[in-house]
């Protein structure tokens, strides 16, 4: 165990050890922590960005360290990194560990208390979250999951949940991205080509539609009807 105490210096070996106990040890505090606090980020992911952030950090601020080190540690730990997305692919039970699956929060307009402490979550968190989809009613909810990446997905009922064209029968248009074809007052060649229009064909639309210059257009789009849209400066 002469790698974990303070030396002068290291062999590439210890090293490696430092690098393997390293990584496993952060997915332990991590786990520990829970998803709360990587929210965004899954679990492998937000430990190999939080330790190499460090590892590479310190050799660059302190001249007595050499990158040697700190260039075998982040490479055995990409190496490892890679090796758990492997078998976790392979193996159910490290994929359960390392990406859990949903639980529930709220059933049928219900909280699940005991479910927030699993999450490391408050009910006015909770609350919070379904402020930002828009529910004003916790009844209103027929499923809640804690999502694996820290996120919150809430399912309402269907008494609650919009209409769309097919519950009243209606055909929908197909849908269409409008293209960006200028930007900061440049026109995007590229996005011209893919719709078959030429430069003299949009100053001319330009010119007609708004009375503008193409300098003073911040931002223009066009559909798959030719219609543009403009913002100005």
């Amino acid at each position: 165990m002469e790698f974990f105490n303070s030396r002068e210096s290291l062999t590439i070996i210890q090293w490696v050890l430092r690098a393997v106990l390293g990584y496993f040890f952060m997915l332990i505090i991590a786990k520990a922590m829970g998803q709360r606090s990587i929210s965004q980020l899954r679990l492998l992911d937000f430990v190999i960005a939080l330790v190499v952030g460090n590892i590479i950090a310190h050799p660059l601020s302190d001249e007595k360290l050499s990158m040697k080190g700190s260039m075998t540690t982040t490479s055995v730990l990409v190496v490892l990194y890679a090796a758990s997305i492997f078998i976790s692919l392979k193996s159910n039970k490290l994929r359960r560990i390392m990406d859990p699956p949903p639980f529930p929060l709220i059933e049928d307009g219900q909280i699940l208390y005991k479910n927030l402490g699993k999450a490391r979550i408050s009910l006015d968190f909770l609350l919070s979250e379904s402020r930002k989809d828009k529910i004003d009613d916790i009844h209103k909810v027929a499923l809640t999951l804690w999502e694996p990446d820290g996120t919150i997905s809430f399912f309402l009922k269907q008494n609650y949940q919009t209409i769309t064209k097919k519950d009243l029968k209606i055909k929908g248009n197909k849908f269409s991205l409008p293209r960006t074809i200028i930007k900061e007052g440049k026109i995007d060649i590229n996005e011209m080509k893919k719709i078959h229009k030429d430069e003299l064909w949009l100053r001319d639309k330009i010119k007609s539609v708004y009375h503008v210059d193409i300098s003073e257009i911040l931002l223009a789009t066009v559909d798959d009807k030719e219609q543009i849209n403009v913002l100005l400066y």
